[in-house]
């Protein structure tokens, strides 16, 4: 990872982590979506949001697709253009839980090394990793963008599960099977660890704490 000129520093403002939790009434926190494909990691970010914001906490989805037209537009799909996504993404998202939203990525992020990455970057007491488990076969059946098709047909190259391999996470925080759960069961499976472990149910006032 290429380093910043030793002229930059850090600035850092008077509000402090504390005063952000207690406005937004949650303690920020990245659900790393991965999973091949069809797994359903987009369909579940989305209504993950959709139900978070319905109950007044602040949060935002940054989605592969999404990032791709922008802030990654310059990417392929090579190892090293995979890695330089994710490493963007988190750096987006470990601003986002600074500033005290909850984050919900959606990426494919298929190699373990480039996830523990994202853990270091993010902080590992802000990162969870969430596979969204469902078998090839079933993320082939799905093919919603009719990817895996053009995989296997030689269109397209490097795709994960055909010709790229997908690294499944060895102990993530949550794993959802959306193979045999409905997206709603999916969907409330994450969300019952966002309230056990980040959300509260009363506001609390803010409380400005200035720091030295």
């Amino acid at each position: 990872m290429k380093e910043p000129p030793n002229f930059l520093q850090r600035f850092h403002g008077t509000i402090a982590a504390q005063d952000r939790m207690r406005m937004f009434r949650q303690k920020p926190a990245t659900i790393w979506l991965t999973g091949l494909s069809g797994a359903g990691k987009s369909t579940l970010a989305f209504a993950l949001e959709a139900q978070l914001i319905a109950l007044g906490h602040a949060c935002y989805v940054l989605d592969g697709d999404n990032v791709r037209h922008g802030l990654a537009s310059d990417l392929g799909f090579a190892r090293e253009d995979r890695r330089e996504n994710i490493r963007r993404v988190a750096h987006v998202a470990q601003l986002m839980n600074d500033a005290g939203l909850i984050v919900i990525t959606a990426l494919i992020s298929p190699i373990r090394e480039d996830r523990e990455m994202a853990r270091e970057i993010i902080g590992p007491d802000k990162f969870v990793e969430t596979y969204v488990s469902a078998s090839l076969a079933t993320c082939q059946s799905r093919d919603p963008k009719g990817l895996y098709a053009k995989a296997r047909s030689g269109e397209i190259s490097s795709f994960t599960g055909v010709s790229a391999p997908y690294e499944a996470p060895d102990a993530p925080e949550l794993r959802v099977d959306t193979g045999t759960l409905s997206p709603a069961e999916s969907v409330a499976q994450i969300f019952s660890y966002l309230r056990d472990h980040c959300l509260e149910t009363a506001a609390q006032p803010a409380v400005h704490t200035a720091r030295a």
